[in-house]
């Protein structure tokens, strides 16, 4: 094992210990997923921003219905996203979220397939 693989094992385990052995190290471990997950969202929503202005002409050649779809489908695969959390608490919300991040996907590769037999 290289000292540079050794090195960054020894930062996980050491940041593990923290979060275990320090009062309140759970609720801070909480706050960094937090943070993690908003920047997350943050950077997928610049993502598809930047997608919509380099796409845009293609994407209002699609037409009125199937615009909306892509639209739908892209705004209930960002809050699904956002709310992971609180769905997987429990079974039916798992089997909800598996739903609609499927119908989401389905969504957009019929759109996506529609789009290559026309371009």
């Amino acid at each position: 094992m290289s000292t540079v693989t050794a090195r960054n094992v020894a930062i996980v385990v050491l940041l593990a210990l923290a979060v275990w052995l320090v009062p309140g190290g759970g609720e801070g471990a909480d706050l960094v997923g937090r943070i993690l997950n908003a920047a997350f969202i943050v950077l997928v929503v610049l993502i598809v921003g930047s997608m919509y202005r380099r796409y845009r002409g293609e994407i209002f050649g699609l037409g009125d219905q199937w615009r909306f779809a892509l639209y739908a489908a892209v705004g209930v695969a960002l809050l699904t996203v956002s709310v992971t959390g609180r769905l997987w608490e429990t079974g039916a919300g798992a089997l909800i979220w598996v739903a609609l991040v499927g119908s989401a996907s389905y969504t957009l590769y019929v759109i996506w397939q529609r789009y290559r037999s026309y371009a």
